[in-house]
């Protein structure tokens, strides 16, 4: 079959949407974003949140740039062995992918004294603390510590850097248009349906995020929204008076173990939990773990737990962090835990059992670019993983079905 390429449509604005859509448009292709939220400066990011309470509570936005929007700016190399084993190589695309965003290790002149301080504790104790590779521009940046919340000035890479590219070369975006289905004739694809209109295309991809990609594929008729994991975390933290981490960048250094990262994290959270503590006096480090992918999207609800050997993977992590604040002088009778949350759910169009190599469904034309197509969870941050994943995807359906 000859397949001449002519229009396609992407569901979702975030890190595959919007790397997906400046790809396509820079070749000619005409490409058509329908993002569910609205456009959004990067410092108001946070008014968008849309947070889903299940098992474990699941952080994620709705707005034009989706949740790179209030990402830590977090530049790590995730699920690469997996992807191998898939007989999928995304070296090169990850090598792109950095030097388009910026990916860089901060000066010392942004590394706050809390850092410092957590850094020179774990050293202490014999482990490796090492800077955290960055997505931040340093001349931009000015520390405040509100990276989760959206940039106030900019100075962190996000979505919509690559979708200015693809409307500057002729793309268009349409916001605050929720995708309520996909569209099909005698079982061929035919576009997408949102409330009040019908928009039609030779290929669609979903990349609307691990939760509303299944949940369209199960309309489809497809089996999806199995094997969801969320890279569980918890914050552990501490009192020090007026140390001041509140404001500095966040997540700037680094510790891997097995299976877990911790890194230096502020939640507003702790402040709660600790009477009598300010903001400016909490320490605070995060246990991000690769946890089960136990959960389930379904069409009415999503179930998310943690097995045993997630909590004994928390559970060896805190024990961690606790040690290594305490070392760093924090009050050990004043330390506490946040709940046990989650920022990266995927895993639910899982490569190998829902889409294949090439991110295709059993739906000729009907691919998926975001974390719901990663086999396994990353336990660090996937953003550089989807948007080399999603340059991959660009470049098969332009040179290689068009």
């Amino acid at each position: 079959m000859v397949f001449t390429l002519t229009k396609v449509l992407i569901v979702g604005s975030g890190a595959g949407g919007g790397i997906l859509a400046s790809e396509l448009s820079q070749r000619g292709v005409e490409v058509t974003i329908i993002e569910k939220g609205p456009s959004t400066p990067p410092g108001d990011a946070h008014c968008h949140y849309d947070t889903i309470n299940t098992g474990v509570e699941i952080l994620k936005t709705h707005c034009v740039g989706g949740t790179t929007m209030v990402t830590a700016g977090n530049a790590v190399r995730t699920c690469q062995d997996e992807l191998k084993k898939l007989n999928i190589d995304v070296g090169s695309e990850l090598d792109q992918v950095e030097e388009e965003v910026g990916v860089t290790i901060l000066p010392d002149s942004l590394l706050g004294e809390g850092t410092r301080i957590l850094m020179d504790s774990a050293r202490r104790l014999g482990l490796s603390m090492e800077k955290m590779p960055k997505f931040i521009d340093p001349r931009l940046c000015k520390p405040c510590g509100k990276c989760a919340l959206g940039c106030p000035r900019n100075a962190k890479w996000n979505s919509q850097h690559y979708l200015k590219n693809a409307l500057n070369m002729g793309a268009c975006l349409i916001e605050n248009r929720p995708v309520v289905d996909v569209l099909l004739e005698n079982g061929k694809l035919k576009g997408v349906r949102t409330h009040g209109k019908d928009y039609y295309a030779d290929v669609v991809v979903l990349s609307s995020g691990a939760i509303a990609t299944p949940r369209l594929l199960k309309r489809a008729g497809l089996e999806a929204g199995a094997q969801l994991f969320v890279d569980t975390f918890i914050t552990i933290g501490g009192v020090l008076e007026k140390i001041g981490f509140n404001e500095e960048v966040q997540m700037n250094a680094l510790l891997r173990r097995k299976d877990l990262i911790i890194s230096p994290h502020f939640s507003s959270i702790l402040v709660d939990k600790i009477p009598g503590a300010a903001p400016e006096d909490i320490l605070g480090m995060m246990v991000k773990i690769k946890d089960d992918n136990q959960g389930q999207v379904t069409s009415e609800e999503v179930v998310k737990y943690s097995t045993a050997r997630d909590v004994g993977l928390l559970s060896e992590g805190a024990a961690l962090a606790g040690s290594i604040l305490v070392n760093a002088g924090a009050d050990p009778t004043r330390l506490v835990s946040t709940p046990a949350r989650g920022a990266h759910p995927g895993g639910t169009a899982a490569i190998g059992s829902v889409v294949d190599s090439n991110l295709e469904t059993e739906i000729e034309n009907l691919f998926v670019a975001d974390a719901s197509v990663l086999p396994s969870a990353p336990g660090a941050p996937p953003v550089l993983t989807i948007l080399a994943l999603a340059k991959r995807l660009g470049r098969y359906i332009y040179m290689d079905r068009a």
